[in-house]
């Protein structure tokens, strides 16, 4: 016996890996790069905002988070809502540098708000979430990730877009497809460095050897940044400085971005929190819903205040983490840091890498968050199951991630209300007093409320009639509204419904509504009628 509790101890208690955590660390730094600049793009801001969010945001919630192992930074889902807000500020001839003063009043907002729905504790309503709109959540974001990629494919930005020469584009695809190789089969060989970092090491001498030898000149990172802003010549930059964001204090100004940081606090923690459930359900761990909370709200404080786009958890970086051993707090400190290098000393080496290893090391991503098993399982589950999956997915895409998600609950509460409404039924009897008593066998809700009225028969029934809630409960006003409603169909037939076995709670919602119905309550059935009935 103690012997089995020593190995329990020690599967549970094991140290965490620090070669993989740092190691895994490097390589998600290495795809931060791109990603918070390409977002920079979509919020309309400079570049080096988007990697000091990546930075600050990286580094707070490895340190406080609720979740070992998960990675935030700059998100595409949190760029997409403060685009309309930079867009509209640009409009009102305000320039870059005013402009991104209301932004980090913004963010900083935002980070308000996550702060103060970790500390009263609502992270538990994400287990509110159905299965089936965690698959289609998952589904809809590989699929942004996968579109997201297409961009690499094209020089310039907008209308100004044009897709690579045959021959540059032939050459790229076939460096995706080799880094795509690489890291599916490199794991095979050895698993002691984390495969997408040699897969991107390996892209990168090569396309240095095709570009020596004048095969191929391939776009790097520095080409991606001089796309987006040509007046860049380097992504290089000094540590983020304090500074109070800029911006006229006025109610007008607060109206204006309130909605802003609200949308983009409630699409930055379901983006968070369902990364983190969904990494529990990989890891066989449990992360803390309401300190990752907190921890994305001081990490957007903290953007709002020194510089920064603010942003949450990012899904592809994450399970790039966790598929590369990553699983400790250090893997999310090591990335961090690893940015900060980057942003310090680091970029002129950055800026070498080919667009072509980090596209192949995304979509590897892709595949590997993408639930696949979503096709095998749609034609097995309930019809209603596999419609939220598709719809969840959809919107996801072509909306947003809070609006999914809130239309996946509101579908998801719908159908089980309604199937759950059709369910109600009695079991019928006659007492040794001749009273007819129906023993209710479900619960009494909005849902049920029409198919538990079409159970009795007042016309037919004898003169006393019982309800037995002893397996029935009832949860709603709707449910003790429905009951007044038989009591007086039985009253205008000169009959008396009496109800039997009520539950405590019940009973308080009786007590609570007795102003509006006029129910008889009985403890037994071996009870005097003529002293119970009501007048």
């Amino acid at each position: 016996m103690a012997k089995t509790n020593k190995i329990f101890k020690l599967k549970i208690e094991r140290p965490r890996n620090v070669k993989n955590d740092i190691l895994s660390g490097l390589t998600v730094a290495l795809v931060l790069v791109p990603e918070a600049l390409a977002f920079s793009f979509v919020a309309k801001v400079d570049p080096i905002v988007g990697l000091y969010a990546a930075f600050m945001m990286g580094m707070i919630t490895a340190i406080f988070g609720g979740r070992p192992g998960m990675i935030s930074g700059a998100t595409g889902a949190v760029a997409v809502i403060f685009a309309p807000l930079m867009i509209g500020l640009y409009g009102d001839g305000l320039t870059s540098q005013e402009a991104e003063g209301y932004l980090f009043a913004t963010v900083a907002l935002m980070g308000i708000f996550q702060l103060l729905f970790g500390l009263f504790k609502m992270g538990k309503f994400i287990r509110m979430v159905p299965h089936p709109v965690m698959l289609g959540f998952v589904n809809g974001l590989a699929i942004i990730i996968f579109k997201a990629q297409f961009e690499m494919f094209y020089t310039g930005h907008g209308e100004h877009a044009q897709l690579l020469a045959p021959a540059q584009l032939g050459i790229m695809i076939g460096l995706i497809i080799l880094t795509m190789l690489i890291s599916q089969f490199f794991p095979k060989l050895t698993k002691a460095v984390p495969a997408t970092l040699v897969a991107i090491l390996s892209i990168t001498a090569i396309s240095l050897f095709l570009k020596k030898v004048g095969i191929h000149e391939e776009r790097t990172v520095i080409d991606f940044v001089q796309s987006i802003d040509p007046s860049k010549t380097t992504i290089a930059a000094s540590l983020p400085r304090f500074q109070i964001p800029i911006m006229p204090l006025t109610l007008e100004n607060f109206n204006l971005i309130l909605p802003f940081a609200f949308l983009a606090a409630c699409v930055g923690l379901i983006e968070s929190l369902m990364t983190l459930t969904l990494i529990d359900e990989l890891t066989g761990t449990r992360g803390r819903s309401n300190r990752e909370s907190i921890a994305q709200g001081l990490a957007n404080i903290t953007n709002g205040f020194f510089g920064g786009m603010g942003g949450c958890v990012t899904l592809g970086q994450s399970m790039i983490n966790i598929h590369g051993g990553g699983r400790g707090r250090l893997s999310g400190i090591s990335a961090a840091t690893f940015l900060l290098m980057v942003l310090l000393f680091a970029a002129p080496l950055i800026e070498l890498i080919p667009l072509s290893a980090l596209v192949g090391v995304m979509f590897m991503l892709v595949i590997a968050t993408f639930e696949w098993s979503s096709f095998r399982i749609i034609p097995s589950v309930p019809k209603i199951d596999a419609f939220i999956i598709i719809l969840v997915s959809t919107v996801t895409v072509l909306v947003n991630i809070a609006t999914a998600v809130f239309i996946g609950i509101i579908v998801s509460a719908l159908a089980f209300a309604w199937e759950h409404g059709k369910k109600i039924h009695a079991t019928v009897s006659t007492s040794d007093t001749g009273m007819k008593v129906y023993t209710l066998e479900s619960a009494l809700f909005f849902g049920s409320a029409q198919s538990f009225k079409e159970l009795f028969d007042p016309a037919g029934d004898p003169q006393d009639v019982v309800i037995d809630f002893k397996k029935a409960r009832v949860y709603d006003h709707s449910g003790i509204e429905i009951i007044n409603n038989v009591t007086k169909r039985y009253a205008e037939q000169g009959k008396f419904l009496h109800l039997l076995n009520l539950s405590s709670e019940c009973r308080e919602l009786l007590t609570k509504a007795e102003s509006i119905v006029e129910i008889s309550v009985i403890e037994e059935l071996d009870w005097h009628i003529a002293d119970n009935k009501l007048g």
